[in-house]
């Protein structure tokens, strides 16, 4: 009989902490929805206590989202943990999730406290956090690099305090596999009372060992896993949550453990939370890339018609990778784009739903053929990625460019107001994006710009990306087109809009220094 491996998804808090992901509170939702299907056993929603914003969302996932334990993250301090409570207070499985860094370098430099003092706030943090809810979740952080004798008697600590999943982080992405291993071991044999709680690891990918690390602490015991999908994160990023699930199902034959996970699923998941954040797939990307599962060589080719087991370890069928594409039309009715969009993991509110029936129809008559690719571009640029308090948007545009300066001219409307101005640039869409900057009247640095096709078509619709910053802020904007200067006009709208939904978050203001008229 095999047990079972928890699989702890922090998307949406520490993958959602990577340089340049935004997600407004739509997006968490909908992917939040989508880890719920797949399966994973807890969602760690956010950090409540680190702004209005992310409280809110945490909040609304709890009262939404049925199945999966929802966490919410706290510092090992009194206010964190009251702000968590309430955040989680509405899910039917809610969890505190709180920590205290333990290594002698973060209690020095950081915490700027002594050993005494991290094991009583341990104490007093969990004793606190188990008053207000059954599950806490303890965790040591820059575990890898803690004296073991003194983690063994903070981990003893929490234990007796009422935590219920002891978390051993490898923060900076430091230990080797048969390093860690044997630190688990260690320190899962020399804590009192650690059959009473189950054992969890969060790995860093900094040496890009995530993965590896995180199944050899299976293999040592440790029965949850936290991870992301994509693997996004700080830094390097986390352990990636489809090749971890993957790697347990795949062989069997060595960890001999299951998952909740629905693999089938994978595919998607990875795919929405790509879009949504905007961190493009590698193609070798393990899994879920394109070329996972492509085989080019002719040695490989001829096997692979042979017996597909020569090359290939896992059918694309086992991740839910597609072996042909959908193809959908101006034909197609409303019933079956909403069974596609439900099929590709994406919940739509019935007017959400109309909006984008009514773009995919425009869409149709632009285009010959419209793929999957396509049609979820089309939903995530601009149905969830709208922001709902949006400042701007696109009423129209005229650009001309030659060999010269191109100029254009930008319509945006900006509450009931229609704001016009024309700015001259080095091509399109420079010109476009002074024009845009005259009328809003602010600079923000463009850090990034990139456009990328949904498909392989000629007519694919392009999907422009930008990151923009602005005082302390960064923030990203998309906009999707079959016009690639329209496309690049909308994220950049798309990414002031955001400017202003990140400031208001914050209680600050937006100084405008002039506007057209």
């Amino acid at each position: 009989m095999k047990d079972t491996v928890r699989i702890f998804d922090t998307t949406l808090r520490d993958g959602e902490q990577a340089a340049g992901i935004n997600l407004n509170g739509t997006e968490k939702l909908q992917i939040a929805r989508q880890l719920a299907a797949l399966g994973v056993d807890v969602i760690e929603a956010g950090f409540p206590a680190s702004s209005q914003g992310d409280f809110d969302s945490v909040r609304s996932i709890a009262s939404e989202i049925d199945g999966p334990i929802i966490a919410g993250l706290a510092r090992a301090n009194e206010g964190d943990i009251r702000r968590a409570a309430e955040a989680v207070r509405e899910a039917s499985r809610s969890r505190i999730h709180t920590f205290i860094a333990t290594s002698p370098i973060h209690m020095e430099h950081k915490l700027k406290m002594s050993p005494e003092e991290v094991v009583k706030r341990t104490t007093d943090a969990v004793s606190l956090a188990a008053s207000l809810v059954k599950d806490v979740e303890f965790s040591a952080e820059d575990a890898s690099r803690s004296d073991p004798e003194f983690l063994m008697e903070v981990f003893t600590a929490a234990i007796a305090a009422g935590a219920t999943t002891i978390n051993v982080p490898d923060t900076v992405g430091y230990a080797t596999p048969g390093e860690f291993g044997d630190f688990l071991s260690r320190i899962m044999e020399g804590t009192e009372g650690s059959e009473k709680a189950i054992w969890s690891v969060h790995v860093h990918n900094d040496l890009g060992l995530a993965v590896a690390n995180s199944v050899e602490a299976v293999r040592r015991g440790a029965r949850q896993v936290e991870c992301t999908v994509n693997g996004i994160g700080e830094r390097a990023g986390n352990a990636s949550l489809e090749e971890i699930v993957m790697a347990l199902k795949v062989r069997r034959d060595v960890f001999s453990v299951d998952t909740a996970i629905d693999t089938t699923r994978l595919y998607d998941t990875s795919r929405m939370v790509s879009r949504l954040t905007g961190v493009h797939l590698p193609p070798n990307k393990a899994i879920v890339g394109d070329n996972a599962f492509a085989h080019e060589a002719g040695i490989h080719q001829h096997g692979v018609l042979c017996k597909r087991e020569t090359y290939e370890i896992m059918h694309p069928k086992d991740v839910g990778a597609p072996e042909t594409k959908l193809v959908m039309g101006k034909h197609s009715g409303h019933h079956a784009f909403a069974k596609e969009l439900e099929s590709m993991g994406y919940s739509l509110t019935d007017q959400e739903l109309k909006r984008a029936f009514s773009l995919f129809k425009e869409l149709c008559d632009k285009k010959e053929m419209v793929t999957k690719s396509d049609m979820e571009a089309l939903v995530v640029d601009e149905i969830l990625s709208i922001c709902p308090d949006r400042k701007f948007s696109v009423k129209d545009f005229a650009v001309h460019s030659g060999r010269g300066r191109a100029t254009a001219a930008i319509s945006l409307i900006e509450g009931k107001n229609e704001i016009q101005d024309a700015a001259t640039g080095n091509g399109p869409v420079d010109a476009s994006y002074a024009a845009i900057r005259r009328i809003v009247g602010i600079e923000p640095e463009l850090a990034a710009y990139r456009i990328i096709s949904a498909s392989e078509k000629s007519d694919a619709l392009g999907e422009a990306r930008v990151t923009l910053r602005h005082d302390d802020m960064e923030v990203q904007g998309r906009g999707v087109s079959t016009d690639v200067i329209e496309a690049s006009i909308k994220a950049y709208v798309n990414g002031i809009n955001r400017l202003y939904q990140t400031a208001a978050a914050r209680g600050v203001e937006i100084v405008r220094q002039r506007q057209a008229v």
